[in-house]
């Protein structure tokens, strides 16, 4: 499966859809990027006059990629006509270090704790251009 099948497979849509690009596909874990537009909806009011990504984005954007489009890979593979996933956040810890300013790219890398009865729990890190580490947690969510 292609980047593009799996990113055409998620249910959003922009300005939701938080996935340019996956890199590196498995079905121990996913690589991804997502560039941020500086025109994005919610860089209006965070923070007046110096704009930084909301933390509440990051988490969406390695939800995305790290669980969601990892979900889909291990789902397809038990049901390969699956058309529509559904996804539910269940748990996300998440510790920030660094902001990430509109306009940067940044690369999500993934890997899988467990998948077992549909329920799938990451191990996720985001990373700026410069390869420093943004923020880092786990993700679970619950994929059918």
């Amino acid at each position: 499966m292609t980047s593009k099948e799996i990113i055409d497979l998620l249910p959003y849509q922009k300005p939701f859809l938080f996935v340019d690009e996956l890199t590196t596909i498995s079905e121990d874990g996913i690589t991804g990027n997502y560039t941020f537009d500086a025109s994005s909806f919610f860089y209006k009011g965070h923070f007046k006059d110096n704009p930084v990504t909301p933390g509440v984005i990051l988490t969406e954007v390695m939800a995305q990629i790290g669980v969601v489009c990892l979900g889909i890979v291990l789902l397809l593979r038990e049901i390969p006509q699956l058309s529509t996933p559904k996804i539910a956040l269940t748990s996300t810890q998440i510790d920030f270090f660094l902001p990430v300013f509109p306009g940067e790219k940044i690369v999500v890398v993934s890997e899988k704790e467990y998948f077992r009865f549909n329920k799938l729990k990451c191990k996720v890190q985001l990373f700026n251009a410069s390869n420093e580490l943004v923020c880092r947690g786990f993700i679970s969510g619950m994929i059918k």
